[in-house]
């Protein structure tokens, strides 16, 4: 199997720690080698970008270029810190001037962008490793009548020229996931809307109705629980389940699990490896 440059990024070593946790459970049970720099530094989560966009791009080149000098692809396990490092990624590889303008920043601590590492999402490198096929021969525990809304939000799909893993108006990676652990998919209308996280601090009422309204879909569409690739997006759709609810007249209890955790589940990780009595909303398993 592969081996990575994992970048978990601040909210799985932080206020996530069960995504952390099943990440490198699932990691260790596939196979899948992965190696955290710890030269690695927070991508900065457009923070910077606004504050200087110079600055935001060396930062982030310099994670890149760490990982360049290890010969080996990123792999993270935030969407936020995807869409960041392939923005990144992708300035910097289409435009000379801007590559050099950072790599003289970079050059002051030794180090040069050069632009030959990828930065990859860790459910598609699931995918990318193994198939939908190779996913489902590993299964021990088949989820087996279990409905899973695959909540994909905003940042492992938009926008589609930097992410570009699969088309942005109908990705299919979580289904394919969902399928391979036995499991049927319950997808939405909401499952590519953003949940508002972003937007929490200016307007936390839209942001918990965003939310609520995620939520909702997912219990039309019969899910017994959902799944999102994004620790953000988890915050909200669990940590904020009950105030999101309420703003849009409703209560009901959905358990949202971090894709890891749900392969976790079908590889038979025992539940505690997986960070599940983390989760806000219980999770039965």
């Amino acid at each position: 199997m592969g081996k990575y440059a994992f970048y978990p990024g601040c909210a799985a070593k932080g206020a996530s720690k069960e995504l952390y946790e099943s990440t490198v459970a699932v990691a260790e049970k596939l196979g899948i080698e992965l190696v955290e720099l710890p030269q690695f530094s927070c991508c900065g989560a457009g923070v910077l970008e606004e504050v200087k966009e110079a600055v935001d791009l060396a930062v982030n080149a310099r994670n890149l270029a760490y990982a360049e000098k290890e010969g080996l692809d990123i792999v993270t396990v935030c969407s936020t810190c995807l869409l960041v490092l392939r923005r990144t990624k992708y300035l910097l590889d289409n435009d000379e001037d801007l590559k050099k303008e950072v790599n003289e920043i970079l050059s002051e601590a030794g180090l040069e962008y050069k632009g030959s590492v990828d930065v990859k999402h860790f459910h598609w490198v699931l995918l990318e490793e193994f198939g939908e096929e190779g996913l489902k021969e590993r299964v021990v525990k088949p989820l087996s009548g279990m409905k899973v809304y695959p909540y994909y939000g905003c940042h492992t799909v938009r926008p589609e020229s930097v992410l570009g893993f699969e088309p942005s108006e109908n990705p299919q990676s979580l289904e394919k996931i969902i399928r391979a652990l036995g499991a049927e998919p319950a997808s939405g209308e909401r499952r590519l809307e953003c949940c508002g996280f972003h937007a929490f601090w200016p307007a936390p009422k839209m942001s918990l109705k965003l939310t609520g309204l995620n939520l909702l879909d997912a219990k039309k569409c019969g899910a017994d629980c959902i799944t999102t690739p994004c620790p953000l997006c988890h915050m909200n759709l669990d940590a904020n389940q009950s105030r999101a609810l309420k703003e849009v007249g409703e209560n009901f209890k959905m358990p949202v699990l971090h894709v890891p955790q749900l392969v976790g589940l079908a590889l038979g990780i025992d539940p505690k490896k997986l960070g599940l009595h983390r989760n806000i909303i219980p999770v039965n398993c």
